[in-house]
This record gives structure tokens, C-alpha cells and sequence, in this order.
């Protein structure tokens, strides 16, 4: 279990990316859903030991993670948003390289754990080849495999499938949803669909705050009976925005489609919600601004 108990970070520059975040991460994985800016990285390198807080803690299974780094990183694995290699090496070597430095000294220790990793990944067949060449969503699951050295208790993910085509991003799911029955997997995203596909549990981030959090299933059902749905001629979606609570646009078949939050929607279509419902709706809710033209 991990326990997060008002996280706050300002930086020097007077940005407070955390204000007082509190969250209980049970096993399993754990969706953190937010926009650009909201604080999700600050959490998220907090977390991985990369930063303290200015106020408040984290423990997993009650080891306060600021006190303890050495004992924290040993459990840990971390995909950053953005991760290097170096040139011309391959995943073989690369992942050799970091087991050694994590402290895997024995050679055929090593060897198993990664010929393991690299299967596990379906990466076994171009293992001997540069990471230099590797597509977005290889390289993201060299990034996942090179996370899982040693079998760690608690993974964080952050951003792993912004860039990927939809074929690269569903093998990174089933890479994901594979890994986290065990351990503590925290997905940090802003795409909704990420959450909606793989995690039973999540968050959402704005300004810094938790803004809600729950089981996906309960926050969509939550808005039963109040998403409706019209499709508007652009030249008159500032005026329709005027008279309806709208949450979000969208273009189908060529034409904007808006989804409107009301309690009832005279000349409105009822729509079944839907998750991206629940994350645009709670960003309204606490006025933070999302474009919706």
C-alpha cells in the first residue's frame, strides 16, 4: 500500500505543482489522470525519490519514502516521460549494464533476469540491435523492461503511451495490465482512454489537488441521466456554449459534436457517459481551463 498524505511542492520559480495531495495506492494498478501542468510528474518524481516535498509524506508498506531512498529504490521501478540510452547499444547490453548497477553481480543471475525481461517485453528478437533505431513504442518497452530489474514492489509509469500509434499502444497495455496484479503500478496520464482500459482504481489531478478519485465504474455512474449530446454548426457552438454546460466538443463525420452536463436536456440527446465524461466534467467543475473549440 502506498499512503500519500499532504504532498506539497512549490519550486523556486513560485509554481506550486503539489497541494496537499492525499491518496491511499493500493496493489494493482492505479490511474492518475490529469492535464498538462497539473502536477502529475512533481508527483510523480516525488515519489521515485527524485525531489522532496516541502510539506507532508508517502510511505509504501510503511516506510516513509523521503527517509529512506536507499530502501525505497531497491523496490522501485520508473519509466520517465523521457529516458536515454547510451548510442549504439543494444538492449541486451543496456539492461546487463543497469542490473549490474543495481547490484546484480552475479553474472548468471543477471543473464536469466535479463532474457527474461527481454522476452517478457517481446524484445528477445532484437535484442543485439540499437536501441538508436527502435520505433516509440520499442523503446517504451525497453524503458518498462528496464524498470523491472529485480521485481519491483512499487512501478510508476509516467506518460508511456503519449506518441504511440494505436498498434504499438495496445501491446504496451497488455505489456502493463500483465505486470500490475502483483505490485503497485501508478499509470500517469492525460489520455483517458489509458485509465478506462487498464486501471480498476484511479485519480484525477488538477492544479496541483486531488479533484476526485475512485473506481472508474462508480465515477461514470455518477453521471447517469446527466451527459446529453447535440451536434452544432460551428458557427453557432459559442453561442450553444452560452446556454449549455458544455464539457466537451468533438468532431464526428465532420460535424462538432458537443457533450453537455444538465440535470435535463430539453431538444438535447441523452448520451450514455462515459469516462472522458467524468475527467472533463471535474475539470469544469473547479474552473480549470480546457479548450474546447
Amino acid at each position: 500500500m502506498l499512503e500519500i498524505r499532504g504532498l506539497s511542492k512549490t519550486y523556486p520559480n513560485g509554481v506550486r505543482a503539489l497541494d496537499g495531495v492525499e491518496l491511499d495506492i493500493p496493489t494493482g494498478m492505479f490511474g492518475l489522470l490529469g492535464p498538462n501542468g497539473a502536477g502529475k510528474s512533481s508527483l510523480m518524481r516525488t515519489l521515485a525519490t527524485l525531489q522532496e516535498p516541502d510539506s507532508g509524506h508517502a510511505t509504501f508498506d510503511g516506510v516513509d519514502i523521503a527517509d529512506n531512498k536507499d530502501v525505497i529504490r531497491r523496490q522501485l521501478g520508473y519509466l520517465p516521460q523521457e529516458f536515454g540510452a547510451y548510442p549504439r547499444t543494444s538492449p541486451l547490453v543496456m539492461l546487463d549494464h543497469l542490473a549490474t548497477m543495481k547490484g546484480f553481480t552475479a553474472k548468471g543471475e543477471r543473464r536469466d533476469m535479463v532474457e527474461r525481461l527481454l522476452q517478457q517485453t517481446n524484445l528477445y528478437d532484437v535484442r543485439k540491435k540499437s536501441i538508436d533505431t527502435f520505433s516509440g513504442g520499442m523503446r517504451q518497452r525497453f524503458g518498462i523492461a528496464q524498470a523491472l530489474i529485480g521485481q519491483p514492489k512499487l512501478v510508476i509509469v509516467d506518460e508511456p503511451t503519449a506518441g504511440l500509434d494505436p498498434a504499438e499502444r495496445r501491446r504496451f497495455h497488455n505489456l502493463l495490465a500483465s505486470i500490475g496484479e502483483d505490485v503497485v503500478v501508478i499509470l500517469s496520464t492525460h489520455i483517458v482512454d489509458d485509465v478506462a482500459d487498464l486501471c480498476p482504481r484511479m485519480a484525477i489531478l488538477g492544479q496541483g489537488k486531488i479533484l476526485e478519485k475512485g473506481r472508474p465504474r462508480d465515477l461514470v455512474t455518477q453521471l447517469d441521466g446527466r451527459i446529453y449530446s447535440a451536434t452544432v454548426a460551428r458557427e453557432d457552438l459559442a453561442r450553444f456554449k452560452l446556454d449549455n454546460k458544455v464539457i466537451s466538443t468533438r468532431m464526428v463525420e465532420g460535424q462538432i459534436q458537443a457533450r453537455v452536463l444538465a440535470e435535463a436536456g430539453d431538444g438535447l440527446e441523452p448520451t450514455r457517459p462515459e469516462l472522458e465524461d467524468v475527467y472533463f466534467a471535474t475539470l469544469l467543475k473547479h474552473n480549470i481551463d480546457i479548450a474546447l473549440d
